[in-house]
């Protein structure tokens, strides 16, 4: 029986605005900002037994809203209603643990709007590599670097990043699901010294694109802090430290996509670790009355972590395995590094430096992140581990794919 599955999958334009159309997309931010602030106030100061709030009565509210207040009926009512959506969403995260508690949304860091309708959303070509795209309210947007759409139009998400306006347009369509694939498994051991060591030898070394970044937005950032508040030469200032941060987003999300490719069309199967970045990266600041030790040489640690994009590389992974029939598999992390690839034994005297993996017992000497990665690899096949599911969140659910029928 063929099986078929929605795929839904994004694609991001760069938007050229006019002056008129920017000022009305940057109104149109304000306003879900203000909707979504003024519901989580709502949820957050106003709740008393018998009186709850969720999304359908919050919708109620904005719509007699609209009815007072003029600014706010000019924007198109579905983005409103999108940004509630996206606070219930949050609510519902944080109940079930999976995120912290909302809150408000601010200028500069918070300017995107959603359209949820379908019917009234347009995108087409005008050249070879521009085109246009009809947003409610706003009419003809013209767009940069054409790619041609991989299915129906179901939502379009604007935003602005570092003064730039931008359009993600998620599209779906029904395919056949991939055959499994045959090619070759791999384990993969990530690191801050090599960015990522396969089980098969090879290596790939970090980019550290925030670390050669860093004393330009260290200077950019101290003359931010020197602006008066409120003046045009602190949004100068603003706009400088955005675009620098733009910038090494942008080349760690190429570099990224890049390997994560080249992984996903030579293997089948992937295994990684299930690697608590959050928990990796805590301050080691502590308290007033317990300080922590060591401080600065762990906040270097932390950036250097955060730095290498584990997260995304992972997802990356996930959802291009997933559309060529192979898999990501995430297994426990504990002790991958101590344990010897050939007779198993488990010491930490085994790695006695960063690259060099060398067993006490039978005399096993390897590349320690290659030897690292073999294990990973192995914890794969064990029924006495863990492996999908090990998450809260399992790692194919980072996909881009559903099953249909």
């Amino acid at each position: 029986m063929m099986l078929l599955m929605i795929e839904r999958k994004a694609v991001l334009f760069r938007l050229y605005p006019t002056s008129e159309q920017a000022a009305q997309m940057a109104q149109i931010a304000g306003a879900c900002r203000f909707v979504y602030n003024l519901a989580l106030e709502q949820r957050r100061d106003w709740y008393r037994p018998g009186r709850r709030f969720n999304f359908a009565s919050q919708c109620r509210e904005v719509t007699l809203l609209r009815a007072e207040v003029a600014w706010l009926k000019a924007v198109p009512v579905h983005t409103l209603q999108q940004a509630l959506r996206d606070l219930d969403r949050a609510y519902q995260n944080w109940w079930a643990g999976r995120a912290k508690a909302p809150t408000p949304r601010r200028k500069g860091l918070n300017d995107s709007f959603r359209f949820p309708d379908p019917i009234s959303l347009v995108v087409e070509r005008t050249g070879v590599s521009s085109g246009r795209m009809k947003l409610p309210k706003l009419g003809w947007v013209r767009l940069r670097g054409w790619t041609a759409l991989p299915g129906a139009i179901c939502t379009i998400t604007v935003s602005r990043r570092a003064g730039h306006w931008f359009a993600a347009v998620q599209c779906e369509r029904e395919v056949v699901e991939p055959a499994p694939s045959i090619l070759p498994p791999v384990g993969i051991d990530l690191g801050v010294a090599v960015f990522a060591a396969l089980s098969d030898g090879t290596s790939i070394a970090p980019a550290n694109h925030g670390k050669t970044a860093l004393k330009a937005l260290r200077k950019a950032q101290r003359a931010l802090a020197r602006k008066t508040r409120g003046s045009a030469n602190r949004r100068k200032a603003v706009r400088r430290v955005a675009k620098l941060q733009k910038r090494v987003a942008d080349a760690r999300k190429d570099f990224l996509h890049k390997h994560s490719t080249i992984i996903a069309k030579n293997h089948g199967l992937v295994v990684v670790e299930a690697l608590p970045v959050r928990s990796m990266s805590a301050s080691a600041k502590g308290t007033a009355a317990e300080p922590g030790c060591r401080v600065r040489q762990k906040a270097g640690l932390n950036r250097a972590i955060l730095d290498q994009g584990w997260g995304l590389f992972r997802t990356m992974l996930a959802y291009k395995l997933a559309d060529r029939g192979g898999k990501l598999v995430e297994v426990p992390a504990a002790y991958t590094s101590q344990t010897c690839a050939c007779c198993g034994h488990v010491d930490a005297a085994n790695r006695p430096s960063q690259p060099v993996f060398v067993c006490g017992r039978c005399g096993h000497r390897a590349n320690a992140d290659t030897n690292a990665a073999i294990n990973i690899l192995r914890r794969a096949d064990s029924a006495l581990t863990p492996v999908e599911g090990h998450r809260a969140k399992r790692p194919d659910e980072a996909g881009t794919s559903r099953r249909a029928a």
